[in-house]
């Protein structure tokens, strides 16, 4: 079994052509920025969207532990322990109260997949793993991995690379194609806006670099992170000592589209306040001109 926190059907985003993308809940890294803060708990969590909230209590009623409140603020729990029964999410008619993350047998994901083989195949797509962190989730990870690979599906991994190199490697042998973040060669930043060190994840990509696997490198540019001349010379030069530089460099702009989830999981965005922003478009430019001329194929927003 998986515990998997959304299925999205034809992604243009997560790798070639157009695929179905599988989000795996669970992370080690707590970027800041994060877009999906509700994938970073193993664990089901739920998610209450006040702007849908019609303030007609059925959730309330329904929970057979009496963990949820009706208040002028919206839904709020009363710190009795909830147990993700879904009985609230099955009883809102405005759709504001969900369950986020569903366990999943292999044969129930493949049936999920199978749905859209014909527009993959036409479109060179595939199956991508995304999350969360899927290499937290290896041993199943490598048994949907086989499985789709036995059925003939195009398979990619979105990860973070903060894994053991035996997960890596033995992953590395059942796709055809790593989508890796880096996001500071400055391992005291990397920990300060991420949590864990960047130590591992470069050793990592360079693990990948040996065994030949393609890779795509995504770089997330924000200005107090690794928005500088500094870094993204320091980051050319680190991929272009690898085995093999990755096919394709992609640069996506900060933006905060992480701050509402954060409220409705009833947790803060940020909570140190810590400096965020989006480069300007002539530093984004700058960025593609500097990779560029180093000899890496760089898009911006991909």
């Amino acid at each position: 079994m998986a515990l998997i926190f959304d299925i999205k059907r034809y992604a243009i985003h997560d790798g070639p052509g157009i695929r179905t993308t599988l989000f795996v809940k669970g992370c080690p890294l707590r970027c800041v920025w994060c877009h999906n803060p509700e994938s970073w708990s193993p664990a089901p969590q739920r998610l209450y969207k006040k702007g849908k909230c019609i303030g007609c209590g059925s959730c309330v009623q329904a929970c057979p532990e009496a963990a949820l409140e009706l208040t002028p603020e919206g839904v709020r729990p009363t710190g009795h322990r909830c147990r993700l029964c879904g009985a609230c999410a099955a009883a809102c008619p405005a759709l504001a109260m969900e369950i986020c993350g569903k366990e999943w047998t292999l044969e129930a994901l493949m049936n999920q997949v199978e749905r859209e083989r014909a527009v993959m195949e036409g479109s060179g797509g595939g199956v991508t793993l995304s999350g969360g962190e899927p290499l937290m989730q290896a041993e199943f990870t490598l048994s949907l991995l086989r499985e789709l690979g036995r059925r003939g599906f195009h398979r990619a991994v979105d990860t973070t690379l903060f894994a053991s190199p035996e997960t890596v490697e033995a992953v590395a042998g059942e796709c055809e194609l790593f989508m890796v973040d880096v996001k500071t060669m400055d391992t005291v930043l990397h920990k300060r806006y991420t949590g864990v060190p960047n130590e591992p994840i470069l050793a990592n990509l360079r693990r990948v670099a040996v065994l030949g696997i393609p890779y795509w490198v995504r770089i997330p540019l924000i200005c107090e992170v690794n928005a500088s001349e500094e870094n993204i010379r320091a980051t050319a030069r680190f991929l272009l000592s690898l085995d093999h530089p990755p096919q394709v460099l992609d640069l996506l702009p900060y933006h905060d589209i992480g701050k509402g989830k954060h409220e409705r999981l009833g947790t803060l965005y940020n909570p140190d306040g810590l400096s965020l922003s989006a480069p300007s478009a002539a530093f984004t430019d700058r960025c593609v001109s500097l990779l560029s001329a180093a000899g890496l194929n760089v898009r911006v927003g991909g």
